[in-house]
């Protein structure tokens, strides 16, 4: 079986911050971690590939320093990484995102099954798993928490819902977004390291995958943050101290005149 997982290098959450000047997200001197949620993705088709075997190749799109992600994702039994890497793509929203992600993967090659995270945790849009898969004309299936079973054909898959889960069968190729609630990543071996250290990463520019200038980066997006702001103070606040009994009693007498 042959499985492409897309990562994301993001900002770690606890230094997320906005630049009010480009209204895009403050990277200098914030520590950069693989995406969470794609940390899933790439367990669930490491395990996939120790069940049925074949090859799992990790891609991510972004500036250089990327590569990192690639590299730990190798450490933790990926095969190969690939770096979309140009600086035509800079600026580019979930749908130029998508056609860029869709373009590369087309240049690598055929492939049964495609794994990302739910979700981006300096986006959260959840759009760019769906909108790869519009491009590449597969069958999707959103945030999986459960893979039921799984063979050369098809996959059976638990999908969380609102209000319980629904089970589906999809045959490949197929695109999955996983939830973290899917597996629990595994930490890479000192073997996987010197692995990953060795490595050869693929990078593709924007000429290598053959991208219409105009599906990429900020001129390829039909979305742009016009303005960011943070949200205006609302109402009067409170800060109890003491015991958790006396911080009752405190709220207690907060509340009465409400009442």
């Amino acid at each position: 079986m042959k499985i492409v997982v897309c990562v994301k290098q993001v900002p770690d959450a606890k230094d997320v911050r906005l630049d009010p000047k480009t209204n895009t997200l403050a990277r200098e001197g914030v520590e950069s971690i693989m995406n969470p949620y794609d940390q899933h993705a790439l367990e669930e088709a490491i395990r996939l590939k120790e069940q049925l075997g074949g090859e799992v190749t990790v891609i991510t799109m972004g500036p250089p320093q990327a590569e990192a992600v690639l590299r730990l994702a190798i450490s933790c039994g990926a095969d190969n990484g690939v770096l979309v890497s140009d600086r035509a793509f800079a600026g580019a929203d979930t749908w130029a995102t998508a056609y860029t992600l869709g373009k590369a993967i087309e240049k690598l090659g055929e492939f049964d099954l495609f794994l990302c995270g739910k979700q981006a945790i300096d986006g959260d849009t959840a759009q760019v798993g769906p909108g790869l898969a519009m491009r590449m004309d597969v069958p999707y299936l959103t945030c999986v928490q459960k893979i039921v079973s799984a063979d050369e054909e098809r996959i059976v898959a638990e999908r969380m819902m609102d209000d319980g889960h629904d089970v589906v069968e999809v045959r490949y190729p197929a695109l999955l977004t996983v939830v973290k609630d899917i597996n629990e990543p595994r930490v890479p071996s000192l073997k996987g390291k010197m692995k990953a250290k060795k490595a050869v990463i693929t990078t593709l520019s924007a000429d290598d995958i053959d991208a219409d200038q105009g599906s990429i980066g900020l001129p390829g997006s039909p979305t742009q943050v016009v303005k960011v702001f943070p949200p205006e103070p609302r109402g009067e606040r409170a800060v109890f101290s003491g015991s958790l009994d006396e911080q009752i009693d405190q709220l207690v007498d907060k509340l009465k005149p409400y009442l």
